[in-house]
């Protein structure tokens, strides 16, 4: 009997201390959400908008490249095919295996390390981070890349580019992230709850766990030297592609066929740097800005950040690093849309537009020569 209340009254008191660890849990979370204007179901809505825009984007772009890689015209464009079908593949695995672990907790009203004690689904959630994250760059650099030495270089481009060649290096990018993103689980660096307790992510400069700083450092590192490297390949086809244009006859037929497309690439490759630097730099900088000023980032979750309700500045870091995660997120929405749907569906149109507004100034300006010409003509002493 007495062992039998015993273990009665430590399965109550358990239970009990159970309940008492979510009541704080939400009762903390309610008090950054007041502090911080984000709460609740205002908060779950975020997340549920990013994974359905991210699979119907993505699945779109998958079907399109499945549909155009078949086509016996497009065999020079395969390997451009295989690295934008790569892309969306990896985007979409990446919203699939995040964003219904981060909406599971949302909706619990409980903190991601009161569901899982042992750790495990954190340092899943951050492998999964970390490998779809520098995957999408690092194939955008690839891509990148191949376009440079397409315009550039077309000759070697058609010799030596083969699709058996893209497909080894997709396989390379993909195994060489995805072995840096399981160092934590070896025990280099470190997975940590982040606020506001919905996700997991790179401790920062942590020194008790052994190689932390070395291996936030390398990601932050890595991401912007990815970055840096699109972004130069990008310019320079920009710029080949503006050459080849010129050198072309001003009447042809393919002299405007080439104009048209020069515009839309153009277009395209703006968009794509603007997109890449509006989504990842502000969390590649705020990384080195907090391993510069050994800021903790998994300070910011829900518990540790109660000790710090008088600090305004602490709390804008919280909230700039996960608006920086949620821009980096949106990159994978995106990248889809600026690399082929937008092409498909709005680009020509608007390459037309900017085409007749050309057009009607150049006219303008020949019949201003012209009249200008008369003009002079008319006043010369006969």
């Amino acid at each position: 009997m007495s062992v039998s209340a015993q273990s009665s009254s430590g399965l109550h008191t358990t239970s009990e201390e159970d309940m008492l660890d979510a009541n704080v849990s939400k009762t903390l979370r309610q008090i950054n959400c007041t502090n911080n204007s984000s709460c609740g179901y205002a908060s779950v809505g975020f997340p549920i908008t990013m994974m359905i825009t991210g699979m119907v984007g993505n699945s779109l772009a998958l079907i399109l490249v499945c549909i155009s890689y078949r086509k016996k015209e497009n065999k020079r464009k395969r390997s451009f095919l295989l690295c934008i079908g790569s892309l969306a593949l990896t985007d979409l695995f990446g919203q699939l295996l995040t964003s219904p672990i981060v909406i599971s907790v949302y909706q619990s009203g409980r903190n991601l390390s009161d569901i899982d004690q042992s750790g495990k689904l954190c340092a899943f959630f951050g492998v999964c981070m970390t490998t779809f994250g520098l995957c999408a760059l690092f194939m955008a650099s690839a891509m990148a890349i191949e376009r440079a030495l397409a315009i550039t270089n077309p000759h070697w481009y058609s010799n030596h580019m083969k699709t058996s060649v893209t497909k080894q290096i997709l396989a390379v990018i993909w195994g060489l992230v995805l072995l840096f993103a399981l160092l934590p689980v070896a025990g280099v660096g470190e997975y940590t709850q982040q606020w506001p307790g919905t996700w997991c992510f790179i401790s920062m400069v942590d020194a008790k766990v052994p190689g932390n700083g070395f291996f936030s450092t390398t990601f932050a590192i890595l991401g912007i030297s990815a970055l840096l490297i699109t972004l130069f390949c990008n310019v320079v086809t920009i710029r080949g592609v503006v050459t080849r244009c010129k050198t072309k006859p001003g009447t042809s037929q393919s002299s405007k066929q080439w104009e048209r497309l020069t515009t839309e690439t153009v277009i395209q490759l703006l968009g794509i740097m603007c997109v890449l630097l509006i989504c990842w730099s502000p969390l590649l900088v705020l990384m080195l800005r907090m391993l510069s000023t050994q800021v903790l980032s998994d300070q910011c979750n829900s518990k540790e950040a109660s000790n710090h309700t008088s600090n305004q500045d602490f709390h804008l870091d919280c909230n700039f690093f996960l608006t920086a995660i949620r821009l980096a997120s949106l990159n994978q929405i995106l990248d889809p849309w600026v690399y082929l749907l937008l092409r498909e569906i709005l680009l020509r149109k608007f390459c037309i537009m900017a085409n007749a507004v050309s057009n009607c100034s150049s006219e303008d300006q020949k019949e201003t020569q012209t009249a200008l010409n008369k003009q002079n003509q008319e006043t010369k002493p006969s």
